[in-house]
């Protein structure tokens, strides 16, 4: 699981100036990088805008965006990452907004429908599946693999127990999952609750919901980021065990070592 949750962490929010014309006034533009979560949005949009903070959060609900009734009002996964100008009266809402409506046109354009695995996924349970393989894998090579893992264990009613799920819970950005927290109770804890969590974890770029739409074909249920670079797919679970112990080995005495009853993306022997 190293490495997994790089594009969730946390970092300083690029202020760019751009001269567009000798007469425009330079102005400013806000980067959102695929996988932040909306807290973080909100956050950077304070920063950007010089607003106390808590400002942006505060104006979801005024900011008259147009959702998906799924979102229940809650913009998660629909904050598109990508590059936003900050034009001169640029507010909360109206940036809000835009990225919204950005998200609705790409995603509209994308055939969220195709193919006949995808006939029982709406477009809001598309995004918080693309959510999840944001979080969870380790290069965009690996998305379409991590995006079947998912369809597969869905298919199968398995639960997803994806460690990127109990990160959202606790609000934290982390490649180490302890025991005691696959037992939180929330929403967001695939280990314990079957099936899908109640909204996106984050916001997906184009690769991860590409991934989602045209996963790579395979009959995967479990992986492990052994190292950088190596992350290992199986439907086999002892096979998968011997990948665990090796990912603990090489980190073992550093506080990341897994439980050899769980790690990302596996089963806890009781669910099998």
């Amino acid at each position: 699981m190293a490495g997994a949750v790089v594009a969730g962490t946390a970092v300083a929010v690029p202020l760019l100036t751009m001269n567009s014309g000798t007469e425009q006034t330079p102005s400013a533009v806000l980067v959102v990088p695929e996988g932040w979560r909306a807290s973080q949005v909100y956050d950077a949009i304070d920063k950007a805008l010089r607003l106390p903070p808590g400002s942006t959060r505060k104006s979801v609900g005024k900011a008259g965006l147009k959702l998906p009734r799924d979102a229940a009002g809650n913009p998660e996964g629909y904050l598109y990452p990508a590059t936003y100008p900050l034009r001169k009266g640029a507010t909360p809402e109206s940036l809000l907004r835009f990225m919204v409506d950005t998200a609705e046109s790409k995603f509209d354009a994308a055939p969220i429908a195709a193919g006949p695995q995808h006939d029982a996924m709406n477009p809001y349970q598309t995004v918080t599946i693309a959510s999840i393989v944001q979080a969870e894998a380790a290069t965009e090579a690996d998305m379409g693999k991590v995006a079947r893992v998912v369809l597969n264990r869905l298919e199968r009613g398995m639960p997803l127990q994806m460690d990127s799920t109990i990160n959202y819970a606790l609000n934290r950005n982390t490649v180490h999952t302890a025991q005691d927290d696959t037992r939180i109770e929330s929403p967001y804890n695939s280990y314990q609750r079957m099936g899908l969590p109640p909204t996106p974890i984050g916001n997906p770029g184009a690769d991860a919901m590409r991934a989602v739409l045209n996963p790579t074909p395979g009959d995967w249920l479990y992986f492990v980021t052994v190292k950088p670079g190596d992350t290992r797919f199986t439907s086999d679970y002892t096979t998968h065990m011997r990948n665990v112990a090796e990912f603990n080995s090489r980190h073992e005495g550093t506080g990341r070592a897994q439980s050899p009853s769980r790690t990302r993306s596996s089963s806890r022997p009781s669910a099998r």
